[in-house]
């Protein structure tokens, strides 16, 4: 009997990871088609899902290294995607930690219904409030500005709600003993939020981070509205570009285009991805 046990538990054992790598693959699947598709020929593209090809070519990537229209190429396009995403995640760290510790520490009159109104606009979506923004935006000079100031400023005032609400559940986990233990130390708040509350929540800041990054990355319609120069176009306008209706779809290029503008996002998540577990599926501080 303890021998049929045991073969049935492993038979259960191999079903299961079984099923679990093709659950993984079905979901890799496409991901991988589109790093083996930047090899290939238009035609071949559309006339096999293969993930190889039997002639593969560089052209895509030789494609889509080429300068648009003389003004920009792949890599001036990275350049300007960064130059505003780092800043964007930067201040959004800042501001969204800044903001959850003073709803989540302090009491103040209005507490509740500022934190109501913060709620609320959660449920605001973004397309309401594009052309009260651009508005504002266009009379303070700001479009098409060298520094990308309408994207990157609305960071510096905690405007990513969700962040905030995050962070705010998190530090609610933080027990208040460590700041009256910090305060007897001569901590003030500023200190004890800088030594005490940051290092606690750097799990969901981290958290905060990558999705910032990875929103930001990705982000068409801000640079669509607010980047009117092709030379400061980020990637996520510079592949729309590629599309050139006229002349006709370059797959392969496009292709190698996207994987391209993702590699970052890639890099990015797995070199952080044990703070992003643990940002993620922390529910509380144990001890």
């Amino acid at each position: 009997m303890a021998a049929e046990s045991k073969a049935k538990h492993i038979i259960n054992l191999i079903l299961r990871y079984t099923v679990l790598i093709l659950v993984g693959f079905v979901m890799v699947y496409p991901l991988l088609w589109m790093v083996g598709a930047t090899f290939k020929s238009n035609a071949e593209i559309f006339s096999s899902i293969g993930l190889f090809t039997a002639h593969p070519s560089l052209e895509g990537y030789k494609a889509a290294m080429q300068n648009y229209g003389g003004t920009i190429n792949v890599w001036k396009a990275m350049f300007n995607t960064f130059s505003y995403v780092i800043p964007k995640v930067v201040f959004t760290m800042i501001s969204a930690t800044v903001t959850a510790y003073g709803f989540g520490r302090f009491e103040f009159k209005g507490r509740g219904f500022l934190f109501a109104v913060m709620m609320a606009t959660l449920f605001l979506p973004q397309v309401v409030l594009n052309v009260p923004q651009f508005i504002l935006f266009s009379k303070l000079g700001w479009v098409d500005s060298k520094l990308y100031l309408p994207i990157i400023v609305p960071t510096l005032f905690a405007t990513d709600t969700y962040f905030v609400f995050m962070l705010v559940q998190f530090l609610r986990n933080v027990p208040k003993e460590l700041d009256e233990a910090a305060k007897i130390d001569g901590c003030n708040s500023v200190q004890t939020l800088i030594k005490v509350i940051v290092p606690m929540l750097s799990p969901a800041i981290t958290s905060c981070a990558l999705f910032q990054f990875m929103w930001s990355s990705n982000d068409f319609m801000g640079p669509l509205l607010y980047v009117n120069t092709p030379a400061k176009y980020p990637l996520a306008i510079f592949v729309k570009m590629s599309m050139d209706a006229d002349a006709g779809f370059q797959w392969n290029r496009i292709l190698a285009l996207s994987l391209i503008s993702i590699i970052p996002s890639l890099i990015v998540f797995f070199m952080a991805q044990d703070k992003f577990v643990d940002g993620i599926s922390a529910g509380g501080v144990k001890g």
